[in-house]
């Protein structure tokens, strides 16, 4: 059974395997499927600036230790793609820092779970996984960049895509930085989509270590 295991700097060591598993099936997707060119290979792995001791990774491993699928999550008062890299696609709207405010990125499905059908199931793990893990951590949204395709695609799950500013582009792809919306009833409306009936999250006992800034900062960047 594969379910949805929240990996963060107080439990890393546990799943060291995993997170390999995963750098390698980064760079084979990113790098090797999806040609990034910004992207860097470290070892066969694609690690970045932002896989830091602030990151959190949330893994669909399988019994055996496989890792099916993944994302990741980034605090938003340190730094992130939308901040270091595309401050600019935020320019008409600007985005938010602040402690419950978090970045998603890195979202895939390794190759072998893949299916010849239009959903897959381990994207669904993932994608429910995540409603569950923001709700429970109480991160009510999430600021994103990603190819312009993603915002019909979230939209259907529910996550209600605010547009922070033009689409651009960038080596060919169309990109665009906008926020989604973790509410119950897109965690809903995303296992329904993917006919997901029962938890998918393995749920962390404590609150997630964020990026260590008082609670009561919120900066709008520009």
């Amino acid at each position: 059974m594969i379910r949805l295991h929240v990996i963060d700097r107080t439990n890393r060591d546990a799943y060291a395997d995993a997170i390999d598993q995963h750098h390698i099936l980064r760079k084979k997707i990113y790098m090797d499927e999806q040609k990034w060119r910004a992207l860097r290979d470290v070892d066969g792995r694609e690690i970045d600036q932002f896989d830091t001791d602030s990151t959190v990774y949330l893994l669909a491993i399988g019994a055996d230790g496989e890792v099916a699928g993944g994302t990741r999550l980034l605090p938003s008062l340190g730094p992130t793609l939308l901040s270091e890299v595309f401050p600019h696609l935020a320019r008409e709207r600007g985005f938010e820092r602040a402690p419950e405010i978090w970045e998603w990125t890195r979202f895939f499905v390794a190759p072998r779970f893949r299916e010849d059908k239009r959903l897959s199931r381990v994207a669904g793990i993932v994608a429910a996984g995540m409603v569950e893990y923001c709700l429970d951590q109480r991160i009510p949204r999430m600021n994103v960049v990603a190819e312009a395709y993603w915002i019909p695609k979230v939209s259907a799950l529910g996550w209600r895509p605010r547009p922070l500013g033009l689409p651009l582009a960038h080596e060919g792809l169309s990109i665009c930085a906008f926020t989604i919306a973790m509410t119950e009833e897109a965690l809903q409306a995303t296992r329904a989509v993917y006919g997901i009936e029962a938890p998918s999250l393995v749920r962390p006992k404590r609150p997630a270590p964020g990026y260590d800034h008082p609670a009561s900062d919120h900066v709008l960047s520009a």
